[in-house]
């Protein structure tokens, strides 16, 4: 019945909401492109990043969720990608015709500059949300950083060795994390995250199949759709009760 309920929610939550496509420079001077969804100022942000080879359309169906769950949204396109949900990459697409590099870590200095961004909109702490190679970018990224409160990450992975080492850098992490994964890359991503204190991270695996990569698993079509939204809700109420 709980979860019944909680599906005829979710299914009300998928609203018209109205949202702007809008620009931003990173720091060497490329467009970034991303659609905001800003309901009210006083609301905290929630900062949406997409798998490789996406684009900020990985978000159309979810963000309008977390707009009803009280967050304003931001969803980028970052440098390294292509295209999703028929909305093409408008960041990479630039950067390629202006022959800038397109890797995953190339899509560092866009993250940063979204924070920096939507810093006119919010006094608040902000949340990174990433998806694939952006949930461990935005792991990176939010260690040191005072201006952000918690981390959502679907399915990281060591993605930039040599570069880096998130078992290594992540030792030690001590900011709310919340984590999916699917079933068989549970035990990797469980030992890269290892460092990190248990109470800090609330996992989600699915009970049943293997489960979805990366933030799809959000999607209504996915099988596994309510059961992470109820893993995600929370993750919410742990936040609002630490006032996070």
């Amino acid at each position: 019945m709980r979860l019944y309920l909680f599906s005829i929610c979710i299914c009300n939550l998928l609203l018209t909401v109205a949202q702007q496509t809008v620009t931003f420079k990173s720091s060497d001077g490329l467009d970034v492109t991303a659609d905001l969804y800003l309901q009210d100022k006083g609301l905290p942000f929630i900062l949406l990043f997409h798998q490789a080879n996406y684009s900020r359309g990985e978000y159309s169906e979810t963000a309008p969720k977390f707009l009803k769950l009280g967050y304003n949204c931001l969803a980028v396109d970052l440098r390294s990608g292509k295209e999703v949900n028929f909305i093409q990459n408008e960041t990479s697409k630039r950067a390629r015709e202006q022959n800038l590099p397109t890797d995953y870590l190339d899509a560092e200095k866009d993250i940063i500059s979204a924070i920096s961004y939507v810093k006119q909109y919010t006094k608040q702490k902000i949340i990174l949300a990433g998806s694939s190679y952006s949930a461990s970018l935005v792991l990176l990224i939010a260690d040191n950083n005072p201006l952000i409160s918690a981390v959502i990450a679907f399915s990281p992975g060591e993605y930039f060795e040599p570069v880096h080492s998130l078992k290594k850098e992540l030792t030690g992490f001590n900011k709310p994390l919340f984590v999916s994964s699917t079933k068989n890359e549970y035990p990797f991503i469980k030992e890269m995250l290892s460092g990190i204190a248990h109470p800090n991270i609330t996992w989600y695996t699915p009970a049943k199949g293997e489960g979805t990569h990366g933030s799809r698993v959000l999607w209504q079509s996915d099988p596994n759709s309510e059961e992470c939204w109820m893993s995600l809700l929370v993750f919410f109420k742990t936040l609002e009760t630490k006032k996070i």
